[in-house]
């Protein structure tokens, strides 16, 4: 079998042909949903209208964005039948010539992380689930990284460690001061260590960072910290985050980050700037929209192209 291309490599490709470093995000929520998408009660109803929901999606974005991220939560809540709606989910969005990762924010010790690895990461039959990427949570030490960066380095996968993220109560832990520095810096130091020992052609390594728009000062620090680390952006849009807040993520070559927005673009119909030009009978028309207005909106504040 040949070498798997990797990750960050195909990343950079993806991002290049693209033109654009947009991430949308897959977060399925009945409530938010257009009518009709779900048919009938019950949970298999719910997983079904989420697989026709997110293969609508899909359709709309592949040909503008490079990446996809599935969030695991919204289908894992629907037992077998939303795993299934998963499954279908990332095999769509991979035969549309997307990259995927999974926002599942795993980690455990030893085995028990070697089988979330083993189970996550690889495309398509190289893994059960054909994942590109996944996120995945430093604190159980950095032997519990070990596992993912193995898998995702044979396989041509890779991960993305929370290190700084969006939300506001994530400061309670991550900003504690130890030995004089805050806890996200010394997380930041060993994904950074990680991410050189594994880095490709492109410069960039395996292992990513999750570092929040919503924190654009501790986002210019990091990317000074970390010239080897990709890093996946989310708090673009609903969070607050704005495209001059992403600004000092990229590298001189407008590379380097890639930014999430999930509601913002997904249930955009019911966004009152969208909403009377499309509404829900033009849901897919309303998402076409907000995409492009995202792009254009970070090619005239950041250096991503």
């Amino acid at each position: 079998m040949a070498a798997a291309q990797h990750f960050a490599d195909r990343l950079i490709a993806a991002v290049r042909s693209k033109g654009n470093p947009v991430l949308v995000g897959l977060d399925p929520r009945a409530e938010n949903l257009p009518p009709g998408l779900i048919a009938g009660e019950g949970l298999e109803a719910t997983a079904s209208g989420f697989a026709k929901f997110c293969a609508g999606v899909i359709d709309v974005v592949a040909p503008l964005v490079p990446a996809v991220k599935p969030q695991a939560a919204f289908f894992e809540q629907l037992g077998v039948a939303g795993m299934r709606a998963l499954k279908e989910t990332i095999d769509y969005a991979a035969s549309k010539g997307l990259l995927v990762i999974l926002d599942g924010k795993r980690n455990d010790i030893g085995s028990t992380a070697a089988g979330y690895a083993e189970a996550y990461l690889g495309p398509a039959g190289a893994s059960p689930w054909g994942c590109d990427a996944l996120t995945v949570s430093p604190y159980l030490g950095d032997d519990s990284l070990t596992p993912f960066v193995n898998v995702a380095t044979a396989r041509g996968a890779g991960i993305f460690v929370l290190v700084k993220t969006s939300n506001p109560g994530g400061k309670r832990f991550q900003d504690i001061i130890a030995d004089g520095r805050p806890m996200y810096r010394h997380v930041a130091d060993h994904v950074e260590s990680l991410a050189a020992q594994t880095a490709g052609s492109g410069g960039y390594g395996c292992v990513g960072a999750v570092v929040g728009a919503t924190y654009p000062a501790q986002l210019a620090e990091l990317r000074q910290a970390m010239p080897h680390t990709w890093f996946l952006i989310p708090g673009f849009g609903a969070q607050g985050g704005t495209a001059k807040d992403c600004a000092p993520a990229f590298d001189t070559h407008g590379l380097g980050a890639i930014i999430n927005n999930s509601r913002g673009l997904i249930f955009a119909h019911s966004r009152p700037e969208y909403r009377d030009r499309f509404g829900s009978p033009q849901w897919q028309s309303a998402i076409e929209a907000a995409s492009r207005d995202m792009i254009e909106q970070l090619r005239a504040e950041t250096s991503a192209r």
